[in-house]
């Protein structure tokens, strides 16, 4: 399946993204060239899945450049980096935006001494030279992926890490997809996610797209089909990785890796080295960031489906810890623990 989700306009001034939150009901672009609408864009959720947020920032902060009046290096550097700090500030938990905004700004500050007009368009071409690295690496942790399952598997997935989360393929669903491709037949049993339904909006929505034999199911079914013997393998993708393997995914993945255990099957964890954060030394150094409760009481229902008044506790993602996970495919290979020496090796 391939997905234009996030590419420039075509004067190259604004960010045009698919709008996640309307699938899979309706497919509709935004164009996007505020630094206002690009900031709601990523909390509200329009873009998501860590690999693309990181390209949409980068986009952002880009066209956002090329609106600067500025002409001296200082001061277009100065409202550059307000731009970037504000982006930064939309979703704490996800790696890859302000690693996707570091580099940016590394390609600003390595190119002070040139012109501000010949130093945005280098600018430009550092986001694409992202997006493009984005469909190389999803690419290259399919095919390692492939490696782990055979043909006719049955596989789990929690939240959303196909192409609508990335550039291509997606990081979760990449072997899956990438298999298929190849004439192999798996078949996908997509927890729905609550309460943002990313599985059953998006994941499903892929999969149908590529022809894969899938199964919706409720969260707390997984237990169900794992004890069925339906499953062999759990693919996940990630929003940070700590030095230590402990990862941070959209909340409910630590308990889809419980039962995983407890049934013995594998529980991979699928994404980027750029989402492997080494200034965490473990998921106790990752910030969680809490969404507004309303979610889980009122979103998707025709009317709200508890208590008014009803206290609720909505994390967008939690930790699953790095003893549960059987391994970590990213583009540069499969680590296995101990994953404070396999992660410190390649991010040498």
């Amino acid at each position: 399946m391939k997905t234009e989700n996030i590419m420039l306009s075509s004067d190259r001034r604004s960010v045009v993204i698919l709008d996640q939150t309307q699938l899979p009901n309706r497919t509709e672009y935004l164009t996007l060239n505020t630094a206002g609408e690009m900031y709601d864009a990523i909390f509200r959720l329009k873009v998501r899945g860590a690999p693309a947020i990181g390209i949409f920032a980068a986009y952002g902060i880009y066209c956002l450049s090329r609106q600067i009046a500025e002409k001296e290096y200082d001061g277009f550097y100065k409202k550059f980096a307000e731009y970037a700090d504000y982006l930064e500030s939309s979703r704490p938990t996800a790696v890859n935006l302000s690693w996707a905004l570091g580099r940016m700004r590394q390609t600003a500050e390595r190119n002070k001494e040139r012109p501000v007009e010949e130093l945005v368009e280098l600018l430009g071409q550092e986001a694409e030279k992202i997006q493009k690295e984005d469909i190389d690496m999803c690419r290259r942790i399919s095919e390692y992926g492939l490696t782990l399952i055979k043909d006719g598997d049955g596989i789990l997935t929690h939240c959303n890490a196909g192409p609508l989360a990335t550039s291509r393929y997606g990081t979760a669903l990449g072997p899956v997809l990438l298999g298929r491709e190849k004439n192999m037949n798996f078949h996908v049993f997509v927890d729905e996610t609550r309460p943002l339904l990313q599985g059953a909006r998006l994941t499903a929505y892929e999969l149908l797209k590529a022809d894969v034999d899938a199964t919706l199911i409720c969260d707390n079914m997984a237990s169900s089909v794992m004890k069925k013997g339906w499953v062999k393998a759990c693919f996940v993708g990630c929003d940070r990785i700590a030095a230590n393997g402990d990862t941070a995914n959209k909340v409910g993945t630590s308990g889809v890796a419980i039962l995983a255990k407890y049934y013995g099957i594998p529980f991979y964890v699928l994404g980027p080295t750029s989402t492997i954060d080494m200034s965490c030394r473990s998921g106790e150094d990752i910030k969680i960031e809490l969404r507004d409760g309303e979610e889980i009481k009122k979103k998707y229902y025709e009317k709200p489906m508890a208590p008014e008044d009803i206290k609720c506790y909505n994390p967008a993602f939690d930790v699953t810890d790095h003893e549960l996970i059987t391994a970590i495919i990213t583009e540069r290979g499969i680590l296995r623990a101990p994953y404070t020496k396999s992660i410190a090796e390649i991010m040498k």
